[in-house]
């Protein structure tokens, strides 16, 4: 198993935001993980972060098991992603 994530990145290169999740099988992930820094909480930007995640889980035929208590709340508001998880 191995770690990727999902950066979003401000202008001087800090990290503000996060969604990580690991490989736990052929073409299935568990998003285990979503960070905001302070400064931007209540600004989208987590919802954009999974948003991106999603699409490129989507277009990649990639399944979704959600540990994060975030994505798991997430997911409920997004019927279009919900094909793609996995319990």
């Amino acid at each position: 198993m191995y770690f990727d994530k999902t950066i979003y990145l401000d202008s001087d290169n800090n990290i503000k935001g996060e969604v990580t999740y690991k490989t736990i099988g052929e073409n299935l992930v568990d998003i285990n993980h979503t960070y905001v820094d302070i400064s931007l909480r209540g600004k989208g930007i987590a919802d954009l972060l999974l948003k991106k995640a999603f699409e490129y889980f989507k277009n990649n035929n990639i399944k979704v098991k959600c540990s994060c208590s975030y994505a798991k709340k997430w997911i409920i508001n997004h019927e279009e992603y919900q094909d793609l998880l996995v319990y």
